[in-house]
């Protein structure tokens, strides 16, 4: 398996974001998608996700595609964005069976992933009770539900105390060890991977004076 990027490129709102990207991993391989705040890293793993679109560029996943094979790539990659997706009035564990529920995951999946995240004597209680470090080892535990072979992950150790972190390096290096792949946006050492992918820079552009926005929509073109 490998996960390739292939010149790709963001635009929000109009303005470019990032350009040039090309990035590749292998099978087995963890990386740290490192940048400065604004520079794309979380616009850049939903367009990986198949979430949003590229302005350039695509993404290989063994046999498929991006922008081509959307439906069957996103069942391939799972995402842990910023927010942790959390049912408030779910308990902790009715969350987790929601979730494999919906991507038809074997049950026996939850009782794993919440003791893996240390959640069992949670699990019974409404998702709303939890602190923000208890919901995002639930978001988390989202990831061994629906056991993708593609992690990307946004921040995904914040709020965490020094034991989840730990906790967490050690499971997405089990995934890595039986053949996942794994980039994680992060400003700190994870504990997982020495490969580091680099947002690339702006150069220039950065410091042009701003250019009229190319989309229609937003230049009033629509009308």
């Amino acid at each position: 398996m490998e996960f390739r990027a292939e010149s790709l490129a963001c635009r929000r709102a109009g303005r470019l974001v990032f350009e040039g990207l090309s990035f590749a991993l292998a099978a087995g391989q963890a990386a740290a998608l490192r940048g400065p705040n604004g520079s794309g890293k979380s616009s850049l793993l939903r367009i990986l996700a198949g979430l949003a679109p590229a302005a350039a560029g695509g993404a290989r996943l063994d046999g498929l595609s991006l922008p081509g094979d959307g439906e069957a790539w996103r069942e391939r990659v799972a995402l842990a964005g910023h927010l942790d997706a959390v049912k408030p009035a779910f308990t902790v564990r009715g969350n987790l069976a929601a979730w494999a529920a919906f991507h038809g995951a074997p049950a026996a999946r939850v009782d794993a992933a919440l003791e893996r995240f240390g959640l069992e004597r949670l699990a019974e209680d409404p998702a709303h009770w939890c602190s923000a470090g208890q919901k995002r080892r639930l978001g988390l535990a989202r990831l061994l539900v629906a056991a993708r072979p593609v992690w990307l992950l946004d921040e995904p150790t914040v709020s965490l105390d020094a034991a989840s972190t730990a906790v967490f390096a050690e499971v997405v290096r089990e995934h890595c060890a039986a053949g996942g792949i794994a980039l994680a946006a992060t400003h700190v050492d994870l504990g997982f991977g020495d490969a580091v992918v680099a947002m690339p820079g702006r150069g220039a552009e950065a410091d042009a004076p701003e250019r009229p926005l190319d989309d229609p929509f937003l230049t009033g073109d629509w009308r």
